[in-house]
């Protein structure tokens, strides 16, 4: 309880410090180290933040039950994500590839980095994990079309020379998208349910199967609606604090001849903290399912709901968005996808997955500062 005051207490004393002092705060950006003392403490408290929404988003999923609470933070995460790269976008000078290299980097932290470090956690302490085998494919069935459409179809595209989309192209690609993540989350709520669930679970899923979730524990009404309270006042700091990041991050990147597209690692590191750290968390507690529910339930979120929006952003603000991505980041999308219908191919994983998820994740990291 202390520690949750606290965390609030410095998310929003560092709001009013910034809604107070940010124009001179930022004002001196060219001095020596104003710079990284302002970026490390946006970075931390926005990070302390996210770890309150983890919190509060877990104390949900033991009261509603799987695969809501997952839920609950996933739908969290991506209204955090959207509107990072909406406050971002709406700024003059944004990179039109902003919102595609945000998107990308989360398939890359959440395909590999994450569930990387946590196979091999899992692996040295629990041997092999297992997961049920229908939900991994379900998430892998509509991941690897969604990807493609938008982060490699556009380069192919006749309309635009520039891995853009024209409007039309955008209004239809985000109806379909929108609509084929409609379709999953209604199997993974519906009659479908059992495919998201714990091993120990799975049974008493199966056989009232259009039951509501099990609720571990049992909480009134107002008790739920106090910790959807905490989430949200967890997540505006960071809501608010993310156009003095992005400012802060622009100059800095400017100035020392910093990569445009490790704006979007940083952005997407800020943006699944909440869900990796959880999804670690339930690797090393041996809870495999609701790690991959974490997790590719983060990447199909951010192309199912992520890509629709920053299309329409960029149809309402005039401004070029480019979505294709790089041909050498065709092939490490390619290789991602191939290796995690591999890696969720048998009943059970182990640290070997891990070691080599891992190893594309650093191959990327290289490539954004020696492309």
């Amino acid at each position: 309880m202390i520690a949750n005051a606290v965390r609030l207490v410095a998310g929003w004393g560092t709001v009013a410090a910034f809604l107070i002092y940010g124009p001179a705060m930022i004002g001196q950006l060219g001095a020596p180290f104003v710079g990284i003392v302002l970026f490390t403490w946006l970075l931390a408290v926005m990070i302390w933040a996210a770890s309150g929404v983890v919190h509060e988003a877990e104390e949900l999923a033991a009261i509603l039950g799987e695969p809501y609470g997952t839920l609950i933070l996933t739908f969290a995460v991506v209204g955090i994500e959207v509107t990072l790269i909406s406050v971002l976008m709406f700024d003059a000078n944004a990179s039109p590839t902003l919102g595609r290299d945000t998107m990308f980097a989360v398939l890359m932290i959440v395909m590999n980095g994450v569930v990387g470090l946590g196979l091999l956690i899992g692996g040295l302490r629990h041997y092999e994990q297992e997961f049920n085998l229908r939900g991994a494919g379900a998430y892998l069935r509509s991941l690897t079309p969604l990807s493609l459409i938008a982060l490699v179809l556009p380069n192919f595209t006749a309309s635009t020379p520039d891995g853009s989309l024209t409007a039309a192209q955008a209004i239809c690609f985000s109806i379909f998208t929108v609509l084929v993540y409609g379709v999953f989350l209604a199997l993974q709520t519906g009659r479908h349910r059992g495919f998201f669930v714990e091993q120990s679970e799975r049974g008493a899923v199966a056989v009232v199967a259009d039951a509501p979730a099990a609720a571990p524990r049992r909480r009134s009404l107002g008790a739920i609606a106090g910790h959807v309270a905490l989430l949200l006042a967890n997540i505006l700091p960071i809501v608010i604090l993310s156009k003095s990041l992005g400012v802060v991050m622009d100059f800095g990147m400017i100035r020392r001849g910093v990569p445009p597209a490790l704006s979007g690692v940083l952005i997407a590191m800020v943006v699944f903290m909440p869900e990796g750290t959880a999804a670690v968390r339930a690797i090393t507690a041996n809870a495999m399912q609701r790690a991959i529910n974490l997790c590719l339930g983060s990447a199909l979120s951010t192309l199912g709901l992520t890509v629709p929006a920053i299309l329409i952003i960029g149809l309402i603000t005039g401004q070029s968005v480019v979505l294709g991505v790089s041909p050498t980041n065709m092939v490490l999308l390619a290789m991602t996808l191939v290796l995690n219908q591999v890696t969720y191919s048998g009943p059970s994983m182990t640290m070997l997955e891990g070691a080599v998820h891992l190893s594309i994740f650093f191959v990327f990291i290289v490539l954004i500062f020696s492309p």
